[in-house]
């Protein structure tokens, strides 16, 4: 019996030098490769998948030129024990799996697959013996081919060196090597040059009663429970008498001054620090004011609009040790003058490296904007023949209209149409010659047979439609487009329900924001209505 060129005894013992020992999962996994090599034609390029990371890579490794290293191995973790080899070019290849209902006949080996013993208690002899006997009898074959996407030579693209720790990374990965945005595995990592910094600058306390005429070097904030909450002496601030029963009364009894030369090249003041960032996040539409107070910065919205937020990157700069900024919701609808985030340095004095590391995340461009939300003109579609008959009075225009018009569009036109393709067609075909860039069905959307909203509107020329949402209420919801008209289906839902998934994706398309099949999925999170008595959308938890 040979597996690749070695006879079942040489392949043991290159097992062992290899991987340590003759593990059972590379001894299986050599008769799955000759298996697999048996299956495939003579003289191909082939690539292999690896549905494992546990063992079986290592014998693909051995008897095959495919490594994790050249790129021709690609493990990816389905939990099954089983290996592809597949034409690098054209996809077509064999799969081999073990088979589960042959194990029956090698009783050591079910148990080494399923774990029906732990370890220690296995019969190791035993079982190198079943996969011996087993031979090439244990294993499933199928033709598979591989998705295109796995057939692609992806490059690792551009090489920069991280501004931070001075090491090159792939550019794609970001402003900064993803070691400095915090997914390094290490608890320590000390980066060029920080053996000479302090663990604390060298700062200048004082006592309060020598305080008097020295500069504050920060804001030193006063609580009054209920009431107040500022900064009693600003950083600069030259202290007098009046500081001082000010600063009693608030329990110090010293402070930090400002005397000679600040503890620089390697650390950067709160102030700075925050003013900094402040600019380097300023977008169209997203103002803030100075100086910092409290060494913090606040934004604010210049402009009526949607507040979007790079979530991504938003998480990276707050991945940089001693640096924040808090946001508003994501996806909020915000006015002008509205509070929208705010960013500070965490400590007094920031560390030079992290305050880099910091404005490397920054630098392709602002972590949130103001999308403006455009002025809709809203052809509204009901369908439903008991409503088009009369025999049910409609209530979607009025709701349908408010939150249209709350949202500074308008309403063009509306109809009421039957449970009929052809009359849902021919409906939606009136609202474009109307003038409705925004189409807006209600009902019609379940799984009920008369309903057929759905069918009417790919006859009218539905395209990129996607129907269900996590969110409830609205988990029949409809998104779609017809030629530059957007298209959102209602479900019936919104007639008993002040606020569904309409409310959260409605903004959304305003804003001229596509919504994939991924947005959606997201949505689930927080896609909860409470369905409280007093609904105090959007100041609620709602699509949070």
């Amino acid at each position: 019996m040979k597996i690749g060129p070695y006879t079942y005894r040489e392949y043991l013992k290159i097992v062992e030098s290899f991987h340590g020992y003759e593990a059972p999962g590379v001894i299986i996994g050599g008769f799955m490769v000759e298996l697999a090599r048996q299956n495939v034609p003579e003289g191909i390029l082939f690539d292999a998948i690896c549905e494992t990371p546990k063992c079986l890579p290592d014998a693909i490794q051995l008897l095959t030129p495919c490594t994790i290293g050249n790129g021709w191995l690609k493990v990816i973790n389905l939990g099954r024990y089983a290996l592809a080899l597949y034409d690098k070019y054209n996809g077509n290849g064999v799969r081999i799996f073990i088979d589960s209902d042959k194990l029956d006949n090698w009783s050591e080996i079910k148990t080494w697959l399923f774990k029906l013993k732990p370890k220690p208690e296995q019969d190791k002899q035993l079982l190198l013996e079943q996969i011996e006997q087993a031979g090439f009898d244990l294993y499933g074959v199928t033709s598979i081919e591989v998705q295109a996407q796995y057939l692609e030579r992806k490059s690792r693209g551009a090489i920069a060196r991280c501004p931070a720790c001075g090491e090159a990374y792939p550019a794609k990965d970001g402003a900064i090597c993803r070691g400095c945005q915090g997914e390094i595995p290490y608890e320590v990592q000390q980066l060029p040059g920080q053996d000479e910094v302090a663990e604390l600058p060298p700062l200048q306390a004082v006592p309060l009663q020598q305080a008097m005429g020295k500069t504050a070097l920060h804001d030193m904030t006063q609580i009054i429970p209920g009431h107040t909450k500022g900064p009693a002496v600003k950083q600069g601030q030259r202290i007098s008498a009046g500081d001082l029963c000010r600063l009693q009364q608030m329990g110090r009894n010293q402070i930090y001054v400002r005397e000679g030369a600040l503890p620089s090249p390697w650390w950067v003041h709160e102030d700075e620090a925050a003013l900094a960032f402040a600019e380097a996040m300023e977008s169209e539409g997203v103002g803030w004011t100075g100086p910092p107070r409290e060494g913090k910065i606040d934004f604010t919205a210049e402009r009526d609009g949607l507040f979007v937020v790079d979530e991504r990157r938003l998480e990276q700069f707050n991945l940089v040790p001693g640096v924040m900024c808090a946001t508003r919701q994501n996806y909020s609808v915000t006015g002008k003058g509205k509070t929208l985030a705010g960013t500070r340095a965490i400590p007094l004095f920031l560390p030079k490296a992290d305050f880099v590391k910091a404005l490397k995340v920054l630098e392709n461009g602002p972590l949130f904007k103001i999308l403006p939300m455009r002025k809709a003109k809203v052809g509204i579609l009901v369908t439903g023949t008991e409503v088009f008959q009369g025999l049910i009075e409609d209530k979607f225009v009025p709701i349908i209209t408010a939150k249209v018009e709350k949202l500074a569009s308008k309403v063009v036109r509306s109809l009421i149409v039957p449970d009929d393709r052809s009359a849902i067609s021919r409906g939606v075909n009136e609202l474009l010659a109307a003038g409705a860039d925004l189409l807006i069905t209600t009902a019609g959307l379940s799984v009920d047979p008369d309903d057929v909203t759905r069918q009417g509107l790919m006859d009218a020329g539905a395209t990129d439609m996607l129907y269900g949402s996590p969110v409830l209420p609205g988990a029949m919801t409809l998104l779609a487009r017809i030629g530059n008209m957007q298209v959102i289906g209602v479900p019936a839902c919104a007639l008993y329900f002040k606020t569904t998934s309409l409310d959260l994706l409605l903004p959304r398309l305003l804003a001229g924001l596509s919504v994939s099949r991924q947005d959606l999925a997201k949505m689930g999170h927080g896609g909860l209505c409470l369905e409280c008595k007093s609904c105090t959308f959007p100041k609620c938890p709602f699509g949070k």
